[in-house]
């Protein structure tokens, strides 16, 4: 209906207001990501998109080249099946004498402690900097600025029948999950969040999530 084509017209002008605006802030990240360790400026992944299909989603690049993506898959199977909580992420794998992370301090589809990651790519997370290039997704179609977050295919052979309803509109850079408290909430609440939003979308919710995003990532800073 026209609310599809209102909402992407609102996306289309905040994508290339974005990365107009930003732009000097792009390359300077990209120089930077350059500087401190080898490999590509973009991290480029397979994700899952409305109605299931696959699209390659782009971030800066926050790990080094030869990582390792077992951990994160780990996690995540875990998360979804409901036998890790946010609460109970202390037990994670750790060095000897490494002291346990704060389990209100690991995100949602985070790996504690995580040695994969470089000295950019940690400060870049800490500001979700990480993200910017997604608004290119959002220009080529695959995403929104707003929407649930786009899942990695092997999250998906996880996924109860209900959870899959998630994928009935666009993912987004940013969402009500995100916004909500991301690192105290299990996957199951954050699943109930996206139906929400996908059953009560307006264009003033997704204003209201824009305006609450980066207070959520000062929070989050601050916690």
């Amino acid at each position: 209906g026209p609310n599809r084509y209102i909402k992407r017209a609102f996306d289309v002008t905040l994508a290339l207001l974005a990365l107009i605006l930003l732009g000097p802030l792009l390359l300077l990240i990209a120089v930077l990501i350059k500087l401190d360790s080898r490999g590509p400026i973009l991290f480029r992944q397979e994700r899952v998109g409305m109605d299931g299909r696959l699209f390659t989603l782009y971030k800066f690049r926050t790990m080094r080249a030869d990582a390792d993506e077992q951990p994160h898959r780990a996690v995540m199977t875990q998360l979804i099946r409901g036998s890790l909580r946010m609460a109970s992420a202390t037990t994670a794998p750790r060095a000897e004498g490494e002291r346990p992370p704060d389990a209100r301090r690991v995100l949602y589809g985070k790996v504690p402690n995580d040695r994969r990651i470089t000295r950019i790519g940690r400060w870049l997370r800490r500001w979700s900097l990480d993200e910017l290039p997604q608004f290119i997704n959002v220009l080529k179609g695959e995403m929104s600025v707003v929407g649930p977050r786009p899942p990695i295919p092997y999250e998906v052979e996880h996924y109860s029948s209900w959870h899959r309803k998630r994928l009935e509109v666009k993912p987004g850079i940013t969402g009500l999950w995100q916004v909500s408290g991301r690192n105290r909430l299990p996957f199951e609440r954050m699943v109930e969040l996206d139906l929400y939003y996908i059953e009560h979308w307006s264009l003033w919710l997704d204003v209201k999530i824009l305006l609450q995003t980066l207070p959520a990532i000062l929070r989050r800073e601050t916690e």
